[in-house]
């Protein structure tokens, strides 16, 4: 079945984790640790034709830390030009002002990014009055963890209960089973209400391709601890190092396999995100 025979393709969606990577417009930063290229970049006009076509209506476009670490004028111009259609997630330092991050908050900019899979648990555990400045602004956090980071770091949302927004399931082991730590405390969250979580980048942590069987266990176990109350679609475009050829089309009709009531799926790609979000 087809993504448009299915109906997928007609409704509307919100597109929860996505990048623009433009280094002929925005050059990388000397100091990158990675200097995405080729397949694995894609401008804002890219973003909107891709949006188009597939009937997606709103994206969180998501600072990367390839090429760009704390540099936000690529995602800034992105804002820019795509108007109310986009908002974004900022890449800052802990030490970033108030003031700074209202500026943000100002171009569009709804919350910022953690990526402990880059730069480890560390970074984020001294980040106390960057969550205390979010919380003030009615900011979010969009959290990248593998494995049992989690653990780790889940104290640090509970002092400072900021709006989470957990990337790419989690990216759990598939080798470690649903009882791992890391993916347990994931579930706890769910279960709490306090967090949000990206049904999204499933070849970051699944050994088969699509669609992925191995990893459904835990989206469906996601989907029941998060509801479709607190779950959000991601497509993860332009698929930054990706190790296989990625296309949205497949990726829209896993979200029927995991979210078979209409119902449901509405609020997964629709109304949960656009009322977490703020979109129109």
């Amino acid at each position: 079945m087809t993504t448009r025979e299915s109906g997928t393709f007609g409704e509307p969606k919100i597109d929860c984790h996505c990048h623009v990577l433009d280094p002929v417009h925005f050059p990388y930063r000397a100091d990158t640790f990675y200097r995405p290229s080729g397949q694995e970049t894609g401008s804002v006009r890219q973003l909107m034709q891709m949006h188009d076509a597939y009937g997606i209506r709103h994206g969180l476009i998501v600072g990367p830390n390839s090429g760009y670490e704390e540099d936000n004028r690529c995602l800034l111009d992105a804002l820019d030009r795509g108007g109310d259609r986009y908002k974004g997630i900022a890449v800052v330092a802990n030490d970033i002002t108030r003031d700074a991050l209202a500026g943000l908050r100002e171009r569009g900019v709804a919350g910022v990014a953690f990526n402990a899979t880059h730069h480890g648990v560390d970074r984020y555990l001294s980040s106390g009055d960057l969550l205390v400045h979010l919380l003030a602004l009615d900011m979010c956090v969009s959290l990248q963890v593998w494995q049992d980071q989690l653990v780790v770091l889940a104290p640090l949302f509970e002092r400072a209960p900021v709006r989470l927004l957990i990337d790419h399931c989690g990216r759990p082991s598939t080798d470690s089973g649903l009882q791992q730590p890391g993916f347990q405390e994931l579930l706890r969250l769910g279960r709490s209400g306090r967090a949000f979580v990206k049904l999204s980048g499933y070849v970051k942590f699944s050994r088969e391709p699509h669609p992925y069987d191995d990893m459904r266990p835990y989206v469906e176990a996601l989907v029941d601890a998060f509801t479709p109350d607190a779950c959000l679609w991601a497509s993860d475009w332009p698929f930054l190092r990706a190790p296989t050829r990625i296309d949205v089309g497949p990726l829209l009709t896993l979200v029927e396999r995991f979210v078979p009531d209409a119902r449901d799926r509405r609020k997964v790609l629709w109304d949960t995100p656009r009322r977490v979000l703020g979109f129109g």
